[in-house]
């Protein structure tokens, strides 16, 4: 089962357009579409990014997402990757390999993370913490197996831009009409 396609809840449609923000209230965004997977990073730049054993994020096409109220301050965390994030409250907001359309943003800032569980899987199970025990059936990987990460590499090598290193900012993104 893919992400959006299951919400937790008994008969009740997940809520589209997808909105959400952060603590403060000085960003927020939405979606016209459901994310296209939502799924867990156990690696630890997530663990140290989200302040936590693990993040759960819901991956969105740029074409159908937009900042509605501020923007993210960004963060370059790798050489192939940005993160965003409050700069007035802090909170973690979005996630975003180079060149892929749209954001992974978190879970924890949707109005409804109840709408979207994971359906997709465990990434970066090599630091997974110990005495956490996943419970469920979704696939494992480590890092260097995610479809996630593998996707984001491949966009890198077909640009040919590997040698360069990248700019520090936000991801590029289509402008909004609205």
């Amino acid at each position: 089962m893919r992400g959006g396609e299951g919400n937790g809840k008994m008969g009740n449609e997940p809520r589209v357009p997808v909105t959400g923000g952060c603590l403060c209230g000085a960003i927020r965004y939405e979606s016209t579409k459901p994310p296209n997977l939502v799924g867990f990073c156990h690696c630890r730049m997530c663990q140290q990014a989200g302040g936590n054993l693990f993040i759960v994020f819901a991956d969105f096409t740029g074409d159908s997402f937009r900042f509605t109220r501020g923007e993210p301050q960004y963060y370059r965390s790798s050489e192939i990757a940005t993160r965003g994030f409050c700069r007035e409250c802090g909170t973690p907001i979005a996630f975003q390999y180079d060149g892929s359309s749209g954001p992974a943003i978190m879970v924890g800032t949707l109005d409804h993370p109840e709408d979207w569980p994971p359906t997709w899987e465990h990434s970066g199970i090599e630091s997974k913490v110990s005495w956490f025990e996943i419970s469920d059936d979704l696939p494992q990987t480590t890092t260097e197996e995610s479809g996630f990460l593998n996707a984001a590499r491949d966009r890198e090598a077909s640009s040919g831009s590997q040698d360069s290193p990248p700019p520090v900012g936000p991801p590029k993104r289509r402008s909004s009409t609205r």
